[in-house]
């Protein structure tokens, strides 16, 4: 067993710790939260989702995303439109006033990156980003084997 200050699961845990404080303490002083920046982030790499696709791409409740949306449409980022198929469903999309936060979404991001891989050698940073990919895809899959199990277990 690893030494606690070089076990890879708490470094991980550490790592995304600090990402999302830093990135909390940033958001707040430009009036706005992380998890808008995340919503204005992906609306932009996927428009016209719907607000269960992003609570489930977010991995948030339906409820939370509902109330997320809400304050960014009072702030005239985000729109609400009807989807031409299904009355019922409502798909997002990004407004021209979104523009300019994208942007400092962009620079905050690059700055993070600069700060975090400073010193890492860029292979390194491919190995690590290689890496992470797979562990992603593993625990992805085992949740995926974990959910059909008890989805058998109940049927």
């Amino acid at each position: 067993m690893p030494k606690l200050d070089s076990d890879l699961l708490i470094v991980l845990n550490d790592v995304a710790r600090h990402m999302r404080t830093y990135s909390d303490h940033v958001a707040r002083k430009r009036g706005m939260t992380r998890a808008q920046w995340i919503i204005l982030s992906r609306l932009e790499r996927q428009p016209n989702l719907s607000q269960s696709e992003l609570s489930a791409l977010a991995e948030v409740s339906p409820i939370t995303t509902a109330r997320l949306i809400d304050r960014l449409e009072a702030q005239g980022l985000v729109e609400r439109c009807s989807d031409p198929d299904d009355r019922r469903i409502w798909r997002l999309r990004l407004t021209p006033a979104a523009e300019p936060v994208l942007a400092e979404i962009k620079q905050f991001r690059a700055k993070l990156y600069g700060v975090m891989t400073e010193g890492i050698d860029p292979a390194e940073l491919d190995a690590m980003a290689s890496g992470l990919l797979q562990m992603k895809e593993n625990v992805s899959r085992q949740r995926r084997t974990a959910a059909a199990a008890v989805e058998l277990e109940n049927a």
